[in-house]
């Protein structure tokens, strides 16, 4: 190798550096952004540190990761070692299945052993919650560290435990001091990979949670959803929480060996115990004197679980309920009405869903919801008559409107002819003038309904052939037209004006011509999508009183406009719909706000199970043609 030139290894470690560590820079970047984009840098700013600061949630999901985490690595280690050296003083026989044993874990799917830990739960009838995640995070944190330490356990003297007995060692003080120093790095990895493993899990955390109880994954799964750049300041306090604790790890063997004398230890550990018991002791102060100078309010101590969508409620209304009522709200979250119905159908228990309208009908077929008290509630003369007496509630008996709107295009005015649009339709995404500049919605029901609307059919039929028209239409459009199939990314993307074109809902296509001045929102003439969410009780709600409380504070002014102003999805109480699309309005101008309500074309989904599970297969051969098409 000649003088002066570098070696392959160290331009490829250089190369895997800048690989691993490039978007851990880019979303700390990006955490200081001033705007809303997660793309571009608008200025710098702590708005979105502040907004993690003052976000209960966060806070909360940031405390369960690692109190979870904690809790799991001690106790797992602890397990872990003491099962490592149980297994290496068995016979042969014995220690060989149990290593087998303990491999099955760590090479079954993450999601087979979720599913695993959620029926056993299910089974044996526990609540699942902190409790059941803790657990959990025990159970697959254990064969890490038996992992890693047998190995340090089969590398020593087998006679080493009984010569130190023979010296007058007790069997404990034989393990205390001499086993496991000998093991001790052995330990500290199984340790360090279980904390790891714990901090990081989602998919198990996913399964086994409940009762509103999230950790940083589920947490930021949930507002990944939608644009939510506080997920780049919740992780960036992540990831300098873990370098702390890495620097601590390396630093402290380095800081102990400087240590001068026992007693300087001994004064600390004397000022340590002090002080925290000083701190407990004002919290606790704190909150006995906090607690006693609050007024008693309607529903003090008492708990409201809600299910509703990820990133679907405005900032401040849970904290607001919480405080005029001195109830505590336990806020869920699902990405998939059919996620919601499997938690429903098997008996979980809520106070409030916000399903959609296809789901609510479906709930209402299967007496899982109950009727609502109309005389506990106050709401209806203030919210949109077009939003009332929808054809899955024709008398709002079940469900009181939480949004609504319509699907459409969202388009370029720059790229895209306006007589494009209304001559072609939807039928614009078989336009070859827009060939790869198009976003496809990955929502079977949407997607089919935009081919069936440009057919000329219903998208409620239950013609098999009808369906299979609109599929070979899709199949089509992402043959030939090298389209993008995403979800919510769709929003960032076309505020960026990334594509010329894409079916959207209407509350994100306000949130995308509100940043951008070029976008624009357009509804065929050959109809739409128009969709409600709204509020129900389950059959099985605990507190409905309360629920009914909920659901007039949401469709108050004050609770309708933080929903709206914040989430941008168009807001049932007319009057903030008004405002907000009015004159000096935060949507002003932007006609995807308004839903359209004079179009007989337009509807609503009606719930068939059979069609559903047509859809869904002919749904997934066109995302398989998708991928071979790329």
């Amino acid at each position: 190798m000649k003088k002066g030139k570098r070696p392959f290894g160290k331009i490829l470690m250089v190369l895997m550096i800048i690989f691993f560590y490039l978007p851990i820079l880019y979303m700390i970047i990006f955490s200081f952004n001033d705007g809303k984009s997660l793309t571009s840098f608008t200025g710098f700013s702590l708005r979105w540190y502040r907004h993690m600061l003052e976000s209960k949630d966060m806070m909360e999901a940031l405390s369960t990761t690692f109190s979870i985490a904690i809790l799991a690595t001690f106790i797992s280690t602890v397990a872990g070692t003491v099962a490592a050296i149980g297994i290496s003083k068995s016979r042969k026989i014995i220690r060989d299945v149990m290593e087998q044993v303990n491999n099955l874990p760590l090479m079954n799917p993450e999601i087979v052993t979720a599913i695993g830990f959620m029926l056993l739960f299910i089974t044996f009838k526990v609540e699942k919650g902190y409790v059941t995640m803790l657990l959990a995070h025990i159970a697959f944190c254990i064969p890490y560290v038996m992992l890693s330490v047998m190995p340090k356990i089969k590398s020593l003297d087998p006679n080493l435990a009984d010569a130190a007995m023979d010296l007058g060692a007790t069997p404990w003080r034989a393990l205390m001091k001499v086993i496991v120093p000998q093991i001790t790095p052995g330990i500290i990895a199984g340790a360090l990979i279980a904390f790891t493993m714990s901090v990081d899990d989602f998919i198990i955390s996913y399964f086994v949670t409940g009762r509103g109880v999230k950790n940083l994954s589920i947490m930021v799964y949930t507002m990944s959803k939608r644009v939510n750049p506080s997920i780049n300041a919740i992780s960036t306090l992540v990831v300098v929480i873990i370098t702390v604790v890495l620097l601590i790890i390396n630093l402290a063997p380095v800081l102990a060996a400087k240590r001068q004398t026992r007693e300087i230890i001994a004064k600390r550990r004397t000022w340590i115990p002090a002080v925290a018991v000083t701190c407990v002791a004002a919290i606790l102060i704190g909150v006995v004197v906090f607690k006693g100078g609050v007024d008693a309010r309607p529903y003090e101590g008492q708990t409201l679980h809600v299910y509703n969508w990820g990133e679907y409620t405005g900032e401040n209304i849970i904290g607001d309920f919480e405080e005029e009522t001195g109830a505590t709200v336990v806020m869920e979250n699902f990405d998939s009405n059919e996620q919601m119905y499997i938690k429903v159908a098997n008996n979980e228990s809520y106070d409030i869903l916000v399903p959609s309208d296809y789901m609510i009908q479906r709930l209402i077929e299967e007496d899982l919801l109950q009727k609502l008290d109309k005389s506990k509630l106050d709401c209806f003369d203030k919210l949109a008559d077009a939003v009332l007496g929808l054809p899955y509630d024709p008398n709002n008996d079940y469900s009181v409107p939480y949004f609504w709107g319509t699907v459409g295009i969202v388009y370029d005015t720059t790229k895209v002819d306006l007589e494009d649009l209304e001559r072609e339709g939807f039928g614009i995404f078989l336009d070859q003038k827009y060939k790869g500049d198009v976003y496809l919605y990955d929502s079977e029901r949407d997607s089919f309904m935009m081919a069936l609307k440009d057919l000329g059919y219903s998208m409620n039929t239950e013609s098999e052939q009808e369906l299979q028209e609109a599929y070979e239409w899709l199949v089509q459009c992402v043959e030939t037209m090298d389209t993008e199939i995403v979800t919510d990314e769709i929003i960032d993307n076309m505020a960026q004006g990334r594509k010329a074109l894409g079916l959207i809902y209407s509350g994100d296509a306000s949130y995308v011509m509100a940043e951008n001045e070029d976008m624009g929102y357009f509804m065929p003439e050959s109809g739409t999508n128009l969709w409600s969410d709204a509020m129900v009780i389950p059959k099985n709600a605990k507190n409905p009183d309360l629920a009914h409380a909920f659901i007039n504070y949401v469709c108050e002014y004050e609770g309708s406009y933080d929903n709206s102003s914040y989430v941008g999805y168009t807001s049932p109480n007319q009057e903030v719909m008004d405002e907000l699309s009015g004159e000096g309005g935060d949507y002003e101008g932007i006609n995807a706000y308004i839903p359209r309500t004079d179009n007989e074309n337009d509807e609503v989904f009606v719930y068939n199970e059979e069609t559903k599970k047509m859809i869904s297969e002919l749904w997934s051969r066109v995302k398989i043609a998708a991928s071979n098409a790329d």
